[in-house]
């Protein structure tokens, strides 16, 4: 039986993927995650063939039996569809098509609807600033593997290691592309994961936790005004350690009162998953010192120039160098803002809490992806719950012991 719109419609996907029917070698695929494909299957030289003909809902039932209609028509003139599709492809790419510059973009623009804006800019920008305005005219044809290499280690030349190592990632995907796509025999790239200097992951400097009592007291009296906004990010933002940028950002509306949780909508997340955060006593305390600066705002922390922007990236860096957390300042290390996350997972770790609590609480992405899968699932809820109320004590009970100490 032929199909009909409305089953073509309603069709629901399964397990796994499966071919639907409908007549003169039109067939519908059903993927898994609901995907639908028209595939026209044939036979040309006396082998069997296949035909992509688009994606439903873009291309309907209708559309798809003209584009059959058509194919069908190639074969019995005696013309392979698939191999005259190749062809016309080919043919549109002319020379300047075919440099390294519009592979490139042809590649970047693959992939950056997948991707967070600011990261497909900082991937194009990347690739741009230091490889293309050297190699982009060149045809991709032409490139060699001692171009890509020079590239690279002109990077890792002036320290800046792990720019090459991501140059050296994206290079290597644009060949890979560039091969996929026919336009080069061999890929250049491919035999150069070893040609630069081991890249070694640095922690962001964070703060020591001996130097915790001190610092949570100097903060406490750490300015007015601006600065208690500041003030008041620096404490909330060691209390949830979460990302500096997911803070500066952080909206009234995300915060649940009732339930004590702040939830972090997955736009704003570096994982693009929500990401909710247990809210301590103490954090509660904060977020009621900070209503009364900017309760009837949409932002917590809203910006100096405008109530409609964030906090600057730069503000919470700034103070930790005015109290002397600069790597300048004698007796006192370097802190950043980011680094917070790692004094809590240090300490928290160091207390016995449960590592996989830790980790889900920090939203870390798992590179083993059955890990990552059981991860996304697992919550720990009350666990974190009472691992966050416990930092909040703990950090609590070391601005008082600071106290100890100075009246000792």
């Amino acid at each position: 039986m032929p199909l009909t719109a409305n089953q073509v419609k309603n069709e629901k996907p399964t397990s796994k993927q499966r071919f639907i029917s409908d007549e003169k070698g039109l067939r519908l695929l059903v993927t898994p995650d609901g995907g639908k494909y028209w595939r026209f299957k044939y036979r040309f030289g006396n082998k069997q063939k296949t035909l992509a003909l688009g994606v439903y809902p873009e291309v309907t039932l209708k559309r798809a039996r003209e584009l059959r209609d058509d194919a069908r028509q190639k074969v019995r003139q005696g013309v392979d569809p698939a191999q005259e599709r190749r062809v016309k492809r080919q043919s549109l790419i002319n020379a300047n098509d075919n440099q390294v510059r519009s592979v490139a973009k042809g590649w970047w623009n693959k992939k950056k609807d997948s991707w967070k804006e600011a990261h497909a800019t900082k991937v194009w920008r990347r690739l741009d600033d230091n490889f293309l305005k050297q190699y982009g005219s060149v045809p991709i044809s032409d490139l060699t593997t001692q171009d890509i290499i020079q590239a690279v280690r002109a990077k890792e030349d002036k320290s800046h290691l792990d720019v090459a190592h991501r140059l050296l990632q994206d290079i290597s995907r644009v060949c890979r592309f560039a091969f996929q796509e026919a336009l080069i025999k061999d890929n250049p790239a491919r035999e150069l994961g070893d040609v630069l200097k081991p890249n070694q992951a640095k922690h962001r400097d964070s703060m020591p936790p001996k130097f915790l009592p001190m610092f949570l007291k100097e903060l406490e009296r750490y300015g007015q005004g601006e600065r208690s906004y500041t003030r008041c990010a620096l404490k909330l933002l060691l209390l949830t350690f979460v990302r500096p940028g997911e803070l500066r950002a952080a909206r009234w509306e995300e915060f649940d009162f009732d339930n004590k949780v702040w939830v972090i909508p997955a736009e704003r997340m570096k994982m693009s998953r929500e990401h909710r955060v247990p809210l301590s006593t103490q954090s509660l305390a904060v977020l009621d010192e900070i209503s009364l600066m900017s309760g009837e705002l949409e932002l917590l922390f809203p910006g100096e120039r405008s109530s409609k922007q964030p906090m600057s990236d730069n503000t919470m860096r700034r103070a930790l160098f005015r109290l002397g957390y600069d790597g300048k300042t004698a007796g006192k290390p370097k802190a950043l803002p980011h680094g917070f996350r790692t004094t809590a997972s240090s300490i928290l770790n160091e207390h016995k809490f449960r590592a996989d609590v830790v980790e889900k609480q920090l939203s870390h992405e798992y590179k083993n992806q059955v890990r990552g899968a059981y991860m996304d699932h697992a919550e720990f809820w009350d666990e974190r719950v009472e691992m966050m109320q416990w930092w909040g004590d703990f950090l609590k009970n070391s601005e008082n012991e600071y106290t100890v100490i100075e009246s000792g």
